[in-house]
């Protein structure tokens, strides 16, 4: 019998009474709910493996007619929410907060063609993503934020590096809110083709320049492509989901990661399905509408993950002290706590306050301002984010919205800042009040240049009142001041 979920499926379901309706049939990107308000209708459960962010996360809509029915509405069981869901309250367990939470997911080619995975990903290619992250929501982009990762377990098993880009899943809005500190998540996918992902990513760059419409068009086009290459793909897929928190003082990360091999990766997106029917079967689901993130936990999965041609493990690490911390030595613990807590950094952070900017007096300190994306003069409400990989941070400042950032990492006892090709190296003084920043050396794309012209300017952090004060002026020799911004933060 065939059903059309765009269409009316009352009559459908009044005459075949099913005891569950599962909807795999996706796209859900830009679906309504005409399918499980067909079943509520009928009072019939009601079970989906969408992946659809809009879809997944606002299914609570119909919790009340849910519970008026008397059945269970689920929706998001599949890879994401469901399993990551479980996989992420997993490896929270014991921590006093999540800092932030990376998941990835890196399918085989043969287990990305069809039209439905390629026009999920073009209904956000190139298109704004809210994240929460730096501890606000911010934007992104869908299929950008590139990166090359790698999946590999203890063992030796592995996939090595597969590049994959940000994509848009519930995940983003419901696990910030689910675990301990309301963590920063991302969420990235990819193939095993670079060739695909980055074209992909490619293709991503116009869409958002030129606000593109009309992707949808290039469904058939991008399935035939991946289809003329299907037998030059592998059969491994692999997942990981990556947690930074803290428990008892002791920052640590968690990862777990997933490789299937033998073709068995297009199968897992089914398992948190067969799971759930059967516990909405049995009555152990109660009547209502949700998302699956919260109803599995890893252990229920693990029958179904014997039956397949896969691997997972979980692997802690101890972290390193944040950067200052690891610069300053003892000194660190000195600092005054507003200070210190600034400098905290693991995973993710940010603080909100408040700058005011003198600008650039001369026609060529503002054109070094300019380039330097440096903001203008002026009061602004300031937001600083900070994220942290592997010992090196990030900070974005966000001025209104006139936004620069750098890179800083140690460098033989020292910070060491890029902006771009160039880097900056300081030492880090103590003061009386808080710390100190004198320029050490600088360089462009490597190559060192006289100290005697470099940028001007010392500095400096102190408390005061019990917030975070900052005073940064930057002077060239002969050019005067690029740019000069003093203010407040505080940690969000």
């Amino acid at each position: 019998m065939v059903a059309d979920r765009a269409g009316d499926l009352g009559p459908v379901l009044t005459r075949t009474t099913p005891d569950l309706v599962i909807d795999a049939a996706g796209p859900f990107q830009g679906s309504d709910y005409r399918v499980p308000l067909a079943c509520l209708r009928t009072r019939i459960p009601y079970l989906d493996l969408a992946d659809a962010r809009g879809f997944v996360t606002g299914v609570g809509a119909l919790d009340a007619a849910a519970r008026e029915a008397g059945v269970a509405v689920v929706a998001g069981a599949s890879s994401v929410p469901a399993l990551s869901g479980a996989v992420a309250r997993e490896l929270a367990t014991t921590l006093d907060q999540v800092f932030s939470i990376e998941i990835a997911i890196s399918a085989s080619k043969r287990a990305t063609v069809g039209g439905s995975v390629v026009a999920a990903i073009l209904s956000y290619l190139g298109r704004p993503i809210k994240l929460w992250r730096g501890r606000r929501w911010d934007e992104g982009f869908g299929w950008q934020e590139l990166a090359r990762e790698r999946f590999e377990l203890d063992d030796g098993t592995t996939l090595g590096g597969r590049f994959v880009a940000l994509a848009d899943v519930p995940d983003l809005d419901l696990l910030p809110e689910m675990l301990p500190g309301r963590p920063a998540v991302l969420f990235r996918a990819g193939t095993e083709s670079a060739l695909q992902t980055v074209g992909l990513w490619l293709l991503g760059w116009p869409v958002r320049w030129l606000q593109l419409d009309g992707m949808a068009r290039l469904v058939p086009v991008l399935v035939f492509l991946q289809r003329l290459t299907q037998n030059f793909s592998s059969d491994r897929s692999g997942m990981y989901v990556r947690l930074k928190g803290e428990a008892n003082g002791a920052r640590l990360e968690r990862q777990w990661t997933l490789i299937a091999t033998k073709g068995d990766g297009p199968h897992i997106p089914t398992l948190a399905a067969a799971i759930l029917s059967e516990s909405i079967l049995a009555g152990k689901v109660a009547a209502g509408a949700q998302p699956a993130h919260r109803l599995l936990t890893l252990a229920e999965f693990e029958p179904l993950f014997a039956g397949l041609s896969l691997r997972h493990q979980v692997a802690e690490r101890k972290l390193q002290p944040s950067l200052y911390a690891r610069v300053m030595g003892q000194r660190f613990a000195a600092l005054p706590p507003a200070v210190r807590q600034m400098h905290e950094v693991c995973g993710d952070s940010g603080a909100s306050g408040e700058a005011i900017v003198t600008g650039a007096r001369t026609a060529l300190a503002k054109l070094v301002a300019r380039l330097m994306r440096f903001p203008r003069a002026g009061k602004y409400p300031l937001h600083v984010a900070f994220s942290e990989c592997d010992g090196v941070e990030r900070w974005s400042r966000h001025f209104g919205e006139q936004v620069f950032s750098s890179r800083l990492r140690e460098g033989d006892g020292h910070v060491v800042e890029r902006f771009g090709p160039l880097r900056f190296t300081f030492d880090l003084a103590s003061c009386p009040k808080g710390l100190e920043m004198h320029m050490r050396s600088w360089s462009v794309i490597g190559i060192p240049l006289p100290l005697a012209l470099a940028p001007r300017g010392v500095a400096r952090e102190w408390e005061e009142g019990g917030r975070f004060h900052f005073d940064v002026p930057i002077a060239l020799p002969l050019i005067g001041t690029v740019v000069h911004y003093t203010g407040w933060l505080e940690r969000k």
